[in-house]
């Protein structure tokens, strides 16, 4: 089995355009994912429980384990857009034991793959769930002035 964390954490301000220009958004919720990639388990999947939400993946780091073998590690990963082959993203050594993306957001579901290499590699990532609320007209009217 893919060992896995999870952290709740509710979401005071998020920047990236607030993520969404165009509507107010009132319910907020950031979680803090994470897997461990190896020999053994060598995929993990990032599936969202409930699609009729705006759903946001984001891959912070990856790295390796002090643990792993001195030989190249490569991670690809594979999102839901379409029928896609999992897409290089990442290559380990203990001389590059870690990186880091700054913005690689990802659509849900989210496949990662260990291509070569017995790892440890752990991956930590921020799912951002979105609820878009209806604007009334006396804020729609207040963001027409605003324009």
């Amino acid at each position: 089995m893919t060992s896995c964390f999870i952290e709740n954490d509710s979401v005071a301000s998020i920047s990236l355009s607030e993520l969404s220009s165009s509507s107010s958004v009132s319910d907020r919720a950031c979680v803090h994912w994470g897997c461990v990639l190896s020999g053994s388990e060598t995929t993990a999947v990032f599936q969202v429980e409930n699609d009729l939400l705006e759903n946001q993946f984001f891959i912070k780091t990856i790295c390796l384990s002090e643990e792993a073998g001195d030989e190249m590690h490569m991670v690809a990963v594979c999102d839901g857009v379409g029928a896609s082959k999992p897409l290089p993203i990442a290559t380990l050594r203990h001389c590059m034991p870690m990186i880091s993306f700054p913005g690689l957001e990802l659509i849900p579901p989210v496949t990662f793959k260990l291509c070569s290499g017995k790892g440890p590699v752990f991956i930590s990532a921020q799912h951002i769930t979105l609820n878009p609320i209806e604007m009334t007209e006396g804020e729609e009217d207040e963001e027409d002035e605003d324009d």
